[in-house]
C-alpha cells in the first residue's frame, strides 16, 4: 500500500492521508506527534493540545518526515506506519 495524497490542514491542525486502497484518514497533528516513530522510541504520555505540523518532507518513495512546531523533527512515518495510525485513530473515534 502507498499514500496517494497527503494534505496538511494547518487551521484544523490535521493531516489527511489517502491511500491506494481507497481509504482516507484524517488525523490530528497532536496524535501523530504523540505516536512519533522517532529513533529512540520517543512516545509522549499525554497528547499536547496545540501541536501543529510546519513542514512535510518526502523520504524516498516510502515515507514522509514530519516537522512539528514544538521542534520535533526526527520521526519518519512510513506509509505502513501512517496507515496503521490512521486505522487506530479511526477505531477510537
Amino acid at each position: 500500500m502507498q499514500a496517494t495524497e497527503i494534505k496538511l490542514l494547518q487551521k484544523q491542525k490535521t493531516l489527511e492521508v489517502s491511500f491506494d486502497t481507497g481509504e482516507k484518514f484524517v488525523m490530528p497533528c497532536n496524535y501523530l506527534r504523540a505516536h512519533s516513530p522517532a529513533a529512540g522510541g520517543e512516545k509522549l504520555q499525554a497528547l499536547k493540545e496545540n501541536i501543529n505540523i510546519i513542514a512535510i518532507e518526502p523520504v524516498g518513495n516510502y515515507a514522509i518526515k514530519l516537522k512539528f512546531d514544538d521542534g520535533h523533527d526526527t520521526g519518519i512515518y512510513s506509509w505502513e506506519t501512517l496507515y496503521q495510525l490512521g486505522k487506530s485513530y479511526q477505531a477510537k473515534s
